[in-house]
């Protein structure tokens, strides 16, 4: 390779030696990332012997797509002498980006699938509704709705707190009905509120910040006893999940849990705004179709509901058989 009397190369033979060509090693060279060693009378470039070896070494970084930027810093990383941190980092966030990437074409490919499978008469209305979606798809909308719908000057831990749970994961590998659904979920949001009807439950208009912070910390709490419940398969019925339920909305109307309170309380629930729709479509879209269903806190609050139904008539059979009135 080096067959010159000083030991340096012409960019030919680097070119050959490395098996690109000269174009490419004048194109390094002229990024700074391929020194030239010195050039000669007639103005041609020559590279020193370490040469061949960084040039392989460019082209490997290249080769996993690393950007020219990342490559500078990992050379000149490695001309200090430092620790492979740079290296370690660039390909860090290019699995972070190839992850992303990949997420969003196999959304792509679910939604074309979903297109395809679909009937024809069918096909607009599908269309306009992945349509809306970025990919892979953004949860911003649904933030934006539960921000708007959450009691106002809620602190901003619980809200965070709220929007973990209530807002579902894009799967990484949708199914196209996960995609139909999530885009169904997206329009849901993305509609206003009737007019006939308040959105927000009656107990927003009773909290405050701290109240709301204590209800929904409550109500979490609840529904995570609920779920557990549920996935065992039980049967809605009083217990620790029921009374913190009940304990979470006493809490922020600064009463106590009596039954009095209770049959207050479950028919203020019944009359309250609901968005099934919301939980139905979430269960959709965190569910694949051959799993074990998940609990979502829609379905978390709708067994506890059940199970305070349930609390009250239990109560109602023992007082009418004790000869009491209710």
């Amino acid at each position: 390779m080096f067959s010159s009397h000083d030991g340096l190369c012409t960019i030919g033979e680097l070119a050959e030696h490395a098996g690109v060509s000269v174009k490419t090693v004048r194109f390094y060279s002229d990024r700074g990332l391929l020194p030239e060693a010195s050039r000669s009378t007639g103005g041609h470039r020559r590279y020193a012997p370490d040469a061949a070896e960084r040039l392989s070494l460019i082209r490997s970084l290249r080769g996993l797509d690393l950007p020219l930027p990342d490559v500078r810093r990992i050379l000149d990383e490695q001309d200090a002498g430092g620790a492979p941190d740079v290296l370690e980092a660039a390909v860090t966030d290019r699995l972070n980006v190839l992850g992303t990437e990949l997420a969003a074409l196999r959304w792509r490919e679910a939604a074309l699938r979903l297109v395809h499978e679909c009937p024809p008469t069918e096909r607009p209305d599908i269309l306009r509704l992945v349509g809306s979606l970025t990919t892979p798809p953004s949860t911003a909308s649904l933030a934006r709705f539960w921000r708007a719908w959450l009691p106002p000057r809620m602190p901003a831990r619980s809200v965070t707190a709220f929007l973990e749970r209530a807002i579902p994961h894009p799967p990484d590998d949708p199914r196209p009905g996960q995609v139909l659904a999530f885009a169904r979920l997206h329009a849901f949001v993305t509609q206003p509120c009737g007019k006939s009807s308040p959105c927000q439950p009656r107990a927003h208009s009773a909290a405050g910040a701290r109240e709301a912070s204590a209800l929904y910390t409550g109500l979490a709490h609840a529904y995570d006893l609920a779920s557990a419940e549920i996935r065992k398969g039980a049967q809605p019925c009083s217990g620790e999940a029921l009374d913190g339920f009940i304990d979470a909305y006493a809490s922020t109307y600064g009463t106590h849990d009596t039954p009095a309170f209770r049959r207050v309380l479950v028919g203020q629930l019944a009359a309250d705004p609901r968005i099934d729709r919301y939980w139905d479509l979430t269960a959709e879209v965190i569910n694949a179709p051959d799993s074990h269903p998940e609990p979502t806190p829609g379905s978390a609050h709708d067994w506890l509901l059940k199970a305070l139904d349930a609390d009250l008539r239990a109560t109602l059979a023992t007082r009418c058989s004790d000869g009491q009135t209710y």
